[in-house]
């Protein structure tokens, strides 16, 4: 694809969930499908029709296995942010449909204990989890989403250590 071809290409709907304990550390999941140490929150689509905290609460069903009587709202972005992939990644991702993603993101406050987080899911998109503050989880993401993940990060820093 050329570069044009992808800035024509509209962005995926998604959400991000910043699951944050009571020490105020974000969860952070290996991602499975990565050879090198690629850490992130639990993110995923938008359903058609779906509300977008109800997709925040089933994607991080699905990754995690943390229901929602676990967690409590803390906050959402104001407003929804955008990331480019990699040129080089467009065509291999989403069958080469989307440039990147649009995301709106939750702060959940995990009130459960760490047992119940369940990373072995029927369909795993984690090796390992672990908690971490909000510097090592930026210095842990994919470079091409260190920027959301800083604003997110900025925009959640009342309810993080």
């Amino acid at each position: 694809m050329t570069p044009d071809q992808i800035a024509a290409l509209p962005y995926r709907p998604c959400v991000g969930v910043a699951l944050i304990n009571p020490e105020g550390l974000i969860f952070a999941g290996q991602r499975i499908d990565n050879d090198t140490p690629a850490w992130q929150m639990p993110q995923g689509g938008v359903d058609p029709g779906e509300a977008p905290d109800a997709a925040a609460l089933r994607e991080l069903w699905e990754e995690t296995g943390v229901t929602a009587d676990l967690v409590t709202p803390l906050a959402q972005t104001g407003n929804w942010l955008t990331y480019d992939l990699p040129h080089d990644i467009v065509p291999r991702i989403w069958k080469g449909q989307f440039r990147g993603q649009q995301q709106l993101w939750f702060a959940f406050r995990y009130l459960g204990r760490d047992d119940q987080i369940r990373i072995d899911t029927e369909h795993p998109e984690f090796s390992h989890w672990r908690w971490i503050s909000a510097s090592e989880m930026l210095a842990s993401i994919v470079p091409f989403k260190r920027a959301i993940y800083a604003e997110v990060t900025d925009q959640f820093r009342d309810h993080l250590a």
